[in-house]
């Protein structure tokens, strides 16, 4: 899908023909730069007064140690144990940390009593996959057996994250499901990076700004090494290889239509709709990837934010899965 200017909404149009001219993440180089710039932002806690962060180095699969973002908030609401997130940072599988996700944290914590665990999981510029779904599969682990201690409710642990911590949602709540270890109450993938076979409508030819087909083509050849389009791909990379969506938790997401990950979420949902998982997507017309966080003054981006919040909220009252 070729997208002009003129099909960016308006009132993110200024952010995202900077983006498109200045910001080119589509080559192994180019994510090393990046994650330089990033890496900066380790350690840095939240500027909301009333969310505290802490680090928490745990034990990982391969002899490595995963870095855990701990949220809670300051001031509860109540002394009840409290909703578990484990939220994960997006970056193509290929760059980030946690505090990228800071003000979003943040505001799940103000909106309702909350723990959240974000991952500072193996990107694969250290390691392809499997390394960020065990890592982030590990720290799910973590989070049910620290329950208790973390004053963590553990019949309500929820997962969600953006982009490819979207896709990391999907793989390891499906991975939670095959091995029936830990139950996960709702998921939150947000503009999740799903197939890596890269051939839906909205992802051919897709030119648009932050994100787009020659970026995913390189962060999906970084991410899948030797089984880069192959015929091997496992589901628990590749949500789009899911042979069955029976059980997955209930799913609340939102996209952008010009964006290259449109279709491959929305068949995502369709899925997950035609196996009876409750479903709820929203779609904003003429918003690239990641316009939330990049246009946040846009009508699109404040909507899209508030309908989150809304979300969240109603999952705290409503949903629950026991974990023994």
């Amino acid at each position: 899908m070729q997208v002009t200017n003129q099909m960016i909404a308006k009132d993110m149009r200024i952010e995202g023909i900077l983006w498109r001219t200045f910001v080119h993440l589509n080559s192994v180089k180019k994510f090393e730069r990046a994650q330089k710039i990033i890496s900066h932002l380790k350690g840095k806690a939240p500027k909301n007064p009333n969310v505290e962060m802490q680090q928490i180095n745990i034990p990982g699969n391969d002899g490595n140690v995963i870095r855990l973002c701990v949220y809670t908030p300051k001031n509860r609401r109540s002394d009840t144990s409290m909703t578990g997130l484990l939220w994960i940072h997006g970056g193509g599988y290929a760059i980030g940390v946690p505090e990228m996700e800071n003000i979003t944290i943040a505001r799940f914590i103000d909106v309702h009593d909350t723990i959240v665990v974000s991952p500072d999981y193996r990107l694969s510029l250290e390691a392809p996959y499997p390394a960020a779904v065990d890592d982030v599969y590990t720290s799910l682990l973590w989070m049910k057996a620290n329950a208790p201690s973390l004053n963590m409710n553990s019949n309500q642990i929820f997962i969600g994250g953006e982009s490819a911590g979207g896709g990391l949602t999907c793989c390891v709540s499906a991975l939670a499901r095959d091995r029936n270890e830990v139950n996960i109450a709702f998921q939150m993938p947000l503009y999740p990076m799903l197939d890596s076979e890269m051939d839906t409508p909205s992802m051919k030819n897709n030119n648009a700004p932050v994100w787009n087909q020659a970026n995913n083509n390189a962060a999906w050849k970084q991410y899948l090494g030797i089984n880069y389009l192959s015929n091997s791909v496992s589901p628990y990379a590749s949500p789009s290889h899911l042979k069955s969506y029976e059980d997955l938790p209930p799913t609340f997401t939102f996209i952008g239509d010009i964006e290259p990950f449109y279709d491959e979420a929305m068949t995502y949902i369709k899925n997950l709709n035609k196996a009876d998982v409750q479903t709820d997507v929203h779609v904003y017309h003429g918003a690239f990837h990641g316009f939330d966080r990049t246009a946040p003054h846009s009508g699109e981006a404040k909507q899209a934010t508030e309908v989150m919040l809304r979300a969240y909220l109603e999952a705290t009252k409503k949903y629950f899965k026991t974990n023994s």
